[in-house]
């Protein structure tokens, strides 16, 4: 696979990484959705250090995978359960 090698600067710190073409768009709109966040946080708390403003919006991005990794398990409204007993008829048949 062809590499791309790249620097991102997250809350005035560079960050070198190795990543496919194809991941390269979207993980520079995460980086500016974290920016984002930051000066957010920045300009609505009386919090300038960055390493603490950096762990608020993991925090914030944590909560909300949290959130959706319920949702797909709450949503499952028993398809695991009936994909298991289709795949045990077929197995006995």
């Amino acid at each position: 696979m062809d590499k791309l090698s790249i620097k991102l600067n997250i809350a005035n710190r560079f960050y070198p990484m190795k990543i496919e073409r194809s991941s390269e768009e979207s993980i520079r709109n995460a980086v500016k959705k974290i920016d984002d966040r930051l000066k957010f946080y920045e300009d609505n708390y009386e919090i300038r250090d960055k390493q603490d403003l950096l762990a608020m919006c993991l925090i914030e991005y944590a909560s909300k995978l949290e959130k959706i990794n319920k949702n797909k398990f709450i949503n499952d409204d028993g398809i695991s359960e009936k994909l298991s007993n289709l795949d045990k008829l077929l197995s006995d048949f």
